[in-house]
Order: C-alpha cells, then structure tokens, then sequence
C-alpha cells in the first residue's frame, strides 16, 4: 500500500497509481469507504482509494479549539451552499481528511433497532453479523444487555466499557434517579495503549483528531489493518466524475491537487462513499441520475434533529478535564414509534467545548454569559430521528468552485414531527440536568451534517430508490455507493456502525459480482488483529 501523506510530496512517479487500471476504485475514506478498502484488499482485490483531504497531522494544534473548530484546518477546499427553513442560503465548508469524519467523532459506536429496519430492503438479522465484524474491527467497548432498547447480539462486545469518568457518574446516577435506565455508550477508543499509547481520557476526542492515534477512527483501523499488498490510498485526490460506457463505469476522472493535473482511473468498479452530502453530487456530476427512474437521488435527505441541552451547576463540573461522553439514555426511543413512525432517539453525555469556542459558537445573547461560566456547565445532546422527506435534497447550483465544479447545495427544513420528538428528548435531558444539580439552563439546536444520511437510498423497486439491496446503482450496475446514503431512514443513534457494518456487507457481494474468491479467511485473519 502506497500512503500519499505529506512525507511523501514531491515523491517521484507519484502519478504512477493513478495511471494503473485497478478491480476497484472507491471514492471517499469514511467510515463506508474505508470499511469496504478493508475488506476488499483482504479479498485480494487490487483497490485504489481515493481522498480529496489530506491526511491528520496528530499535531498539537489537532487539540486546538480554535485551529480545528474555528479555523477549520481540515476543511475542504470548495464550499456547500446550505438554504433552510426561511433564511437565506449560507456557505459552509465541511471538512475532508484520511479518515473522513471519523477522525472528528467521539467514538460512539451503537447499532440501530430491530424496528429501525421497518422500511429497509433487510432485516435487522441480515446485518448482525457485519454489526459484530465492525465492532471486533473497530475495538468496541460496551456492556451488552445494559440498553433497555438493545437489538439481540450473536457476541457480547469485543472489550468492556471503561468506569465512568466522575462528570459521566453524575449524569448516570441522576438519570436513574429520574427513572431512566442509563447505560455505557459503546465506544471505539484505543483504551490499552495497543498502538503505544492508551487514550487519556482527554476533553479534546468529540470534534478533534487524536494527537496520540488513540481514536479507532478509519484511518487507525479499517486502513492500518488493510491488506498493504491490494491498497493504495491517494489522499488530495478530487473525483471528477465517474467515467461510464454505455451501462457501465469504467472508471474515474481525478484531479490530483499535489500534481494540478488531471488523471483518468480504469477500474472494473466503482465504489462511491464520500458521504451524503458530496456522494449525491459526484453522481450528479457523472450524469447517472439520467439512469435514476425513482428520481430520488440527492433526496429524502436526513441529518437527526439534534440540540445540545446545557446547565450551569453551582460548582465546576469538570476540573480534571476528562471526556465525560459515556453514558447514553434509550429510554424513549420507541415513545412515538405508534404516533409518527419513528423512534425518538437517545440522549447521551457531551463535552463541552472549549471556553474560546463557547464565546464563538454559543447561542446569540448567552455567549458571554457561558464563555464566563463554561467551566460550570454540563450538557447533553439529544439526538433524535429525522423523516426521509423528498423536499430535503442536494443539489448542483449553477455556481462553479475553483476547479470549475459545480457547487454542491442543500435545501433542508424539519417536519413536525421531527421537532415533536426532539421537544421529547429536551424535556427528558432537562430532567436529568436538573437531578444532577443543574439550577438553569439552555437549549443550543445543532446546525451540523455530521450525521447526513438518506440522498441514495437502497431498495427493491427501481421506481422507489436509487440503489438495489446490494447497494448498486439501479442503472448502473457496477457502481457502489456504502456511506450513509444509502440508509432509507435515518433511526435514532448515530449512524457511524451502521455505515460500517453495511459496508462491509456490500463489500462481499462486490467481490461475488467481480467473480472473485476470497483469498484469505478473514475470520482467522481478523482473530490476529
């Protein structure tokens, strides 16, 4: 495997792998790309995997506030055009790296619902066994049979869950006091130092890349443990567009940023996971959506209809630091399933952030008031499940980027009853804010896509969604899409594991399309990692 990272710029012959024909070429290194590069290579199925972002520094300024959440250093070079409710379109720039937004996750690693699947082309039991593969590959630690909502398991979790943190006690112990059943968030974190260093518990995990590689975030996982023989990875490579003949791709354009110049990738595949956002547009731009007959793609877009819920407590909650994100509340989530269709979601614990981000990002007219006492404030965020609504879409505007693309745009607006069971996890974490010793508080609603989801949705008729069970392109099929894209519904957890655990699904039915044996056990493979 060939690591395109800044100690390689400048390399001679590095456009030789852009030059190669290759089984599979996959477009975005998250969790869905990355999980299929895994896989795939292990197949023995020579893979090329394509970033537009540059690989985590892991310097000090990765635990910055202001260099990450302010001044975006990982950001992308070209914008997203956002519209919502009735304000005005606004730009934002999303971030792109080696890892994608699992270097910026914090680790929460949960599995939808058996009821989550009431309107997917399978089952629950369908994905179960991926769910346990990306759990052991992503190290997950976790209590089985703590969750009063927890889907059967065929395996206990591949670590325990560590002791809670004292700020996470506290939440634990007030939410039982309310009448919750609180449980350990399972979480994918490098507790035993099996890279060198352990985690350390430190407030900068949710929101930043980990300094000391302790994070189990793709590029730590899935990527390092690929076979090096099968996959090359190609970081400051913009994908054009997907490349077709007739029916089928045969390949991708790339502009290379290191090199300016542009290259054309053969590959008797393509797998596309540059998330829900972006994947939608490369798609667009290839012109496949004239193959779409459900005209959904870039549609039914989710993004979970989250808020942070803070309280200020009459003394500091956390003087020591620590990531406190470790206890997560279930206890709603089939609440309104009979009403809107939908489960409510969870509640889990949160960081805050640091003070010089609160006094930039907290709500407008508290932002000095909690930059003052940001040190003696807990929060919880709610997260709660989203209706796929057609209206909520991306889109290419007419505005082109600086390597002449068109920008990527987004229309979104929440239904009612996404506001109905957000108000439902908000009351819930007011309750236990104020078991815990919290004397006021505020709510902060969360403008993100860190949980996108639903722009290509799978399914079993053509005329009702963009791809088949196996996550192929209707029209198309040697064209892949595993990111979240590809979920018809949103649920209420976030969606990291699901997008891995289909991903590796989708991946062994593209080595049984491309007529290819598996050359290893990867059971007795995976048992030496």
């Amino acid at each position: 495997m060939i690591f395109y990272n800044r100690r390689h710029m400048g390399q001679e012959g590095r456009s030789k792998p852009l030059d190669e024909h290759y089984d599979v070429v996959i477009v975005g290194s998250g969790f869905g790309g990355g999980a299929a590069a895994y896989d795939l290579s292990r197949a023995g199925v020579k893979t090329l995997l394509l970033e537009r972002g540059p690989w985590p520094l892991r310097d000090d300024d990765d635990w910055s506030g202001s260099k990450i959440l302010l001044e975006g250093r990982y950001r992308a070079d070209s914008p997203v055009s956002i519209a919502q409710y009735d304000r005005a379109a606004k730009d934002v720039v999303l971030n792109a790296v080696v890892g994608g937004n699992s270097v910026f996750f914090g680790g929460a690693a949960l599995r939808l619902r058996e009821t989550d699947f009431a309107e997917w082309p399978l089952r629950y039991a369908d994905l179960e066994p991926f769910y346990a593969r990306a759990e052991r590959l992503l190290g997950v630690h976790g209590n089985a049979g703590e969750d009063p909502t927890e889907p059967p398991r065929s395996a206990p979790y591949p670590l325990p869950a560590q002791p809670l943190t004292p700020p996470a006690e506290r939440i634990f112990k007030a939410a039982k006091a309310a009448g919750f059943h609180p449980f350990s968030v399972p979480t994918a974190i490098d507790f035993q130092g099996s890279r060198g260093t352990a985690c350390m518990r430190c407030s900068t995990c949710d929101g930043f890349p980990c300094k000391v590689s302790a994070k189990n975030d793709v590029a730590m996982t899935f990527l390092a443990n690929a076979d090096h023989n099968f996959l090359t990875i190609v970081a400051g490579a913009t994908v054009l567009r997907i490349l077709t003949e007739g029916h089928l791709a045969r390949g991708v354009l790339v502009h290379d940023k290191h090199t300016g110049k542009q290259y054309t990738v053969t590959a008797d595949a393509v797998v596309v996971a540059a998330g829900a956002v972006q994947t939608p547009a490369v798609l667009l731009r290839s012109g496949l959506q004239s193959t779409d007959r459900s005209n959904l793609l870039g549609r039914n877009l989710m993004r979970h209809c989250n808020a942070m819920v803070g309280y200020v407590f009459p003394f500091a909650t956390n003087p020591q630091k620590l990531n406190h994100k470790q206890v997560c509340i279930s206890d709603l989530y089939e609440f309104e399933r009979a009403a809107t269709g939908r489960a409510v979601g969870v509640i889990q614990d949160m960081m805050m952030p640091p003070p010089e981000v609160v006094r930039v990002l907290a709500p407008k007219g508290f932002r000095v008031a909690a930059h003052t006492v940001a040190n003696h404030i807990q929060t919880l965020i709610c997260i709660a499940e989203d209706d796929p609504q057609v209206n909520n879409r991306v889109f290419l505007s007419e505005r082109l980027d600086d390597l002449g693309l068109p920008v990527t745009s987004i229309e979104h607006s929440y239904s009612e009853n996404d506001l109905r069971r957000r108000h439902q996890l908000i009351k819930a974490a007011r309750k236990i804010l104020r078991k815990a010793g919290g004397l006021v508080g505020k709510v902060n609603l969360v403008d993100s896509f860190s949980h996108a989801v639903g722009t290509a949705r799978m399914g079993v008729d053509p005329k009702k969604s963009v791809l088949d069970v196996d996550c192929a392109l209707h029209g198309v099929p040697n064209v892949f899409v595993t990111d979240g894209s590809v979920m018809p519904t949103a649920a209420g957890v976030n969606p990291s594991l699901t997008i891995a655990a289909n991903a590796l699904r989708v991946s062994e039915r593209i080595v049984t399309r491309l007529h290819r044996s598996v050359r290893t056990n990867r059971e007795t493979a995976e048992a030496r990692l």
